[in-house]
C-alpha cells in the first residue's frame, strides 16, 4: 500500500507551461503516465531551450495543445526503471531528444531513421500512444520507453551534453555523410546561433575548412578565435561574395527564416550540396539553372535518429569539444526567450531544473 502511494506521488510533476499562443510560461502541476515494462523514469537536471519551443509556445508550427510543457534536450538521472529495461541502471546519466516514440514498423523505424517516421511522437506537443499530449523537459520528472533514451557519457558534464540532443545531431546527421573524407572538405556554415556554433566545431574536428557566412561581421571575432573557424563571409558583402564564387564542396543551412538562396548556391563548388536544416516559415526559393548549371543539390536532414544521437554525444566527448552555453533558473525562462527572439545569447540557452524553485 505504502509502495503504491509512493508511485502515485511520483506521477504528479511540476514543471513551465504556456497557456495560450502568447507563449508566456507559467508554472505549472500535471501528471505523468504511469511506468510501462519498458519505461524509464527520469528525474530532470537540464533542459536545453531551443528555437522550437519558442514556436510551439506560440503555435507557430503545428497546432498548438494548451497547456504546453516545452523542453526536448533533456538531461536527466534515472530514478525508476521498468521491468524490462536492461540498458540502463538506477543513478545513470540519460538524455531525451526531440522524439519519445515511433511505430516501429515501418521503413524508417526498420532502418535505424525512426526521426523519418510518420508516426513519430514528439517530446513536446505530440500525442502519445494513450491519447494524451506530451510535455517536455520544463518539469521535474519524466516517463519515458527506453529506446528513445540516449547514455551520457563519463567525460560530458549534464548541461553540456543538453544542446546536443537536438542543435548538436541535427548538425551532426547532416554531416556525418562528409566525416572520414579523404581530402579536406571546403565546408560552409550559414547563421551562428544554436545549431551553427556546434556545426562549426564539428566540421572542424572532422578536418574540414570551415567558413561561417553571416549577413554581419558581428560575430566574425567569435567565430575565428572562439569556434575556431578558418574564414569569415559576410553575405551582404558582395565583393567577398563574388570571391568566395564555386569554392565550397557544402554549406550547412541552418537559418530559421526566410533567406534567398541564389546567393548561397553560388558559393557551392560543382557537385555542392545546400543542406538544409533550419526550418523556414514560408517558401524559400531558388532558379533552377543555379542547380543544373553545377549539378548542384539541395537536401533535408531532419533532428536524427537514436544511433546518430549517442553517435553525437560520444563524439563530442571523444574530440573533447565544448558547447558555449548560458545557464538561466526558471524565473528567468521568459526573459530568456524575449532575449532569444533577439539573437542575444551566446549560443544556447539551458535551464537548470533541478537548481529550479519549481515545487
Amino acid at each position: 500500500m505504502t509502495m503504491h502511494h509512493k508511485r502515485m506521488e511520483e506521477q504528479c510533476v511540476t514543471g513551465w507551461a504556456a497557456r495560450d499562443s502568447s507563449g508566456i510560461l507559467f508554472p505549472y502541476s500535471f501528471t505523468i503516465r504511469k511506468m510501462g515494462d519498458e519505461d524509464v523514469t527520469l528525474k530532470v537536471l537540464y533542459c536545453g531551450i531551443d528555437h522550437t519551443d519558442l514556436h510551439q509556445m506560440r503555435n507557430g508550427i503545428h497546432l498548438s495543445i494548451y497547456p504546453l510543457v516545452p523542453g526536448h534536450e533533456i538531461v536527466g538521472e534515472v530514478v525508476e526503471l521498468g521491468s524490462a529495461v536492461k540498458k540502463f541502471k538506477i543513478g545513470d546519466l540519460v538524455g531525451v531528444g526531440c522524439i519519445v516514440g515511433s511505430c516501429g514498423d515501418c521503413s524508417s523505424c526498420m532502418s535505424n531513421m525512426e526521426q523519418y517516421c510518420r508516426n513519430r511522437i514528439f517530446t513536446t506537443n505530440g500525442i502519445y500512444k494513450d491519447g494524451k499530449p506530451t510535455q517536455g523537459g520544463f518539469s521535474t520528472a519524466m516517463v519515458v520507453h527506453q529506446k528513445f533514451v540516449v547514455r551520457i557519457p563519463d567525460k560530458l558534464s549534464p548541461e553540456q551534453a543538453a544542446p546536443l540532443l537536438c542543435a548538436g545531431v541535427t548538425a551532426y546527421s547532416a554531416l556525418r555523410q562528409f566525416n572520414g573524407s579523404d581530402k579536406i572538405l571546403k565546408a560552409g556554415i550559414l547563421g551562428l546561433g544554436g545549431v551553427g556554433h556546434v556545426g562549426v566545431q564539428m566540421a572542424k574536428a572532422m578536418g574540414h575548412h570551415v567558413t561561417v557566412i553571416s549577413s554581419s561581421d558581428k560575430k566574425k571575432v567569435e567565430a575565428l578565435e572562439h569556434l575556431g573557424a578558418d574564414d569569415f563571409l559576410v553575405s551582404s558583402n558582395a565583393a567577398e561574395m563574388e570571391g568566395a564564387a564555386e569554392s565550397l564542396d557544402y554549406i550547412l543551412d541552418t537559418v530559421p527564416a526566410v533567406h534567398p538562396l541564389k546567393l548561397y548556391l553560388s558559393l557551392l563548388k560543382v557537385t555542392g550540396k545546400l543542406l538544409l536544416v533550419g526550418v523556414a516559415p514560408k517558401p524559400l526559393q531558388f532558379e533552377s539553372d543555379d542547380l543544373i548549371l553545377g549539378k548542384k543539390s539541395i537536401t533535408g536532414s531532419f533532428i536524427g535518429s537514436m544511433e546518430e544521437t549517442q553517435e553525437v554525444l560520444e563524439f563530442w566527448a571523444e574530440k573533447g569539444l565544448k558547447s558555449m552555453i548560458e545557464i538561466v533558473k526558471a524565473d528567468y525562462l521568459n526573459e530568456a526567450f524575449e532575449r532569444m527572439e533577439k539573437n542575444d545569447v551566446r549560443y544556447r540557452f539551458v535551464l537548470d531544473v533541478a537548481g529550479s524553485n519549481l515545487n
